[in-house]
């Protein structure tokens, strides 16, 4: 059956922020947001459990959501607005003006709603239908500037049993903080009935000013930027996912995540530079599930010791809002994200070892990015695109830091959050665990075969921790 088939749309509309509350702004993009232009949309669905008829979500909740949304946009009207693309040697912006507005579409699903928000591994395709739809170009003025929408917005209803509120967005406006504080908001505008005065310790800050450029980013930026715009096309294709690939979400519990730390740490305690690890369930989880995901790899691919010398790659970001040279506020709206990548030889990794290396190394370099500030960003770019094209790199999405299971608004906590991009790139999403305090979520898309050596290997690898 066509996955588009168990969605009937019930309602398009456009919600703006109040008539003549935002005057029209020109927002720069820095050095931090332009990169990720050329990145895929993110993707984010909240899953909520709401034993009502549709009839009455339109009647009893969707005209309040609709209307805080309007409420939060004129504080949050990035997020309302276009980003403008000029040729060169123009640079890229935010501007709104009266009268711009977010795509809101709301939908009925007759699809099983707890089969949707499993753990189990389901066919990625299950969760496209609830994922709204962001044209990667509105229009092409006269002038040739290339006008890119930022965000749209989809609420499915299950009837009597659930809704998702599903969200599409162009990176660039800002990183997973600026999303979820603008989420944090719209909930808590809900929640009040409309009452703003919720809002009075939470605006956000959007002068672009606050980051700095103390390396010439910029120029190097707009380089890449101005290469970009010039030969793009209007629209960019969207990469084809595998039709055998599942999507499953995997939980590493407190108590393992504390045994992993106890592990590296006894191991760090044994080098000469055991100051310079970073050690936390972040690093555990990530180190514990990249290792797994290259033995499933190597176990589908069938590869062998010859290739024990080349290295493996892990990516991540680090939020630089409190380890820069310079102030960035926590309510900064836009991108303060720094890639991170280490590089592990195979050997290490598959080795009886494997996790305590890849957490250690994992570790050391996010305590070196917290000396580093942004020193040495002009390489980073170059060095993530070679090891990507090695196709041995992995790249993590989220963080549990970003509490999106924190995102009541008024019918209780999300039952089931997911990132649905991930699919296209192989990256992992990470988030809290809703279930167990202290535990990490991972979602994890892969092709059928190499899913059933993941589950197999994760499996295994949590009982030899003992527990």
């Amino acid at each position: 059956m066509d996955q588009k088939s168990t969605v009937k749309v019930v309602d398009c509309r456009r919600v703006s922020p109040p008539s003549g509350s935002v005057p029209a702004i020109a927002v720069p993009l820095t050095h931090l947001d332009i990169s990720w232009l050329y990145s895929a949309k993110v993707q984010r669905l909240f899953f909520y459990e709401f034993p009502h008829p549709t009839l009455h979500f339109m009647e009893t909740t969707l005209p309040m959501l609709q209307r805080s949304l309007s409420l939060t946009l004129q504080h949050f009207y990035p997020f309302a607005a276009n980003i403008m693309c000029p040729q060169s040697p123009g640079k890229p912006y935010i501007h709104y003006t009266e009268g711009d507005s977010v795509a809101f579409t709301v939908a009925e699903s007759a699809a099983d709603f707890n089969n949707v928000i499993a753990d189990y591994p389901r066919s990625v395709k299950l969760l496209h239908p609830f994922v709204p739809q962001l044209a990667s170009v509105a229009r092409v003025t006269e002038e040739g500037v290339r006008v890119i929408p930022i965000i749209a917005i989809q609420v499915t209803v299950f009837p009597n049993s659930g809704i998702c509120i599903g969200s599409t967005y162009c990176h660039a406006v800002g990183d997973g903080s600026s999303f979820m504080q603008f989420m944090r908001c719209w909930k808590s505008v809900c929640r009040s009935g409309g009452d703003l005065t919720c809002l009075e310790n939470s605006h956000p800050l959007i002068n672009r000013d606050v980051i700095k450029d103390p390396n010439g980013m910029e120029l190097i930026a707009l380089k890449s930027y101005w290469q970009w715009v010039s030969s793009c096309e209007n629209t960019t294709p969207t990469k084809e996912v595998g039709t055998d690939k599942v999507r499953a979400t995997f939980v590493l519990g407190r108590a393992h995540a504390e045994i992993l730390k106890n592990l590296v740490t006894a191991q760090c305690k044994n080098s000469v530079d055991s100051e310079t690890y970073h050690i936390s369930t972040f690093v555990v989880t990530c180190a514990f599930i990249w290792v797994c995901l290259i033995k499933s790899k190597e176990r589908v691919s069938y590869a062998n010791s010859e290739d024990d010398n080349v290295f493996y790659y892990f990516l991540f970001p680090i939020d630089c809002r409190n380890r820069l040279e310079f102030p960035v506020p926590k309510r900064y709206l836009g991108n303060c994200l720094k890639p991170a990548v280490v590089d592990v030889k195979r050997s290490e990794l598959i080795g009886e070892d494997g996790i305590i290396s890849a957490a250690k190394a994992i570790g050391k370099r996010i305590k070196e990015m917290e000396r580093s500030g942004l020193k040495g960003q002009q390489h980073s770019q170059s060095t993530i695109v070679e090891r990507i094209k090695t196709g041995r790199l992995t790249a993590a999405a989220g963080s549990p830091k970003l509490q999106v299971y924190d995102m009541d608004f008024g019918w209780g906590k999300p039952c089931k959050v997911e990132l649905t991009h991930i699919e296209r790139d192989g990256a992992i999403a990470l988030a809290e665990c809703v279930g167990e305090q202290g535990g990490i979520e991972v979602g994890i898309a892969l092709d059928n075969n190499q899913m059933d050596e993941f589950v197999s290997i994760f499996e295994q690898s949590l009982k030899l921790l003992n527990i």
